[in-house]
């Protein structure tokens, strides 16, 4: 399994170099540049919200695992790609101590948002 150098395993899931966990039997079907332009879209247009504060997720380090996340779902659709990565993608809070589903923090305007960028992705 070829991993980026920065990426460490903790109990059975790779930690990207931010902390944020995925699964290991992810599946790319983008290719790099792909994976690079979706990361760049989410990094610039998605946010996560904490106590009304918009956060986005390029300044979060949450863009690439999200990218990541919804590369392997494409060949499901744009919809459950965009749901089931939001519920994969695990967001450390509280210094670590926990982690919470991005799908949790992420208003219902962004899933909307979320799902029209993976359209452009789908085959």
């Amino acid at each position: 399994d070829p991993s980026a150098p920065w990426e460490r395993r903790r109990h059975g899931r790779k930690l990207s170099q931010h902390g944020v966990s995925r699964s290991d039997s992810t599946t790319m079907t983008l290719d790099t540049a792909d994976l690079r332009a979706l990361t760049s879209t989410l990094a610039d247009r998605l946010y996560i919200q904490v106590a009304g504060w918009h956060l986005y997720l390029g300044d979060a380090g949450l863009a690439e695992a999200l990218a990541i996340e919804c590369s392997a779902l494409l060949d499901q659709g744009a919809v459950v790609a965009a749901r089931q990565a939001l519920e994969a993608v695990q967001v450390p809070i509280g210094g670590g101590s926990a982690r919470l589903p991005m799908a949790r923090l992420l208003p219902s305007s962004q899933l909307s948002d979320l799902e029209e960028i993976l359209e452009g992705h789908c085959r």
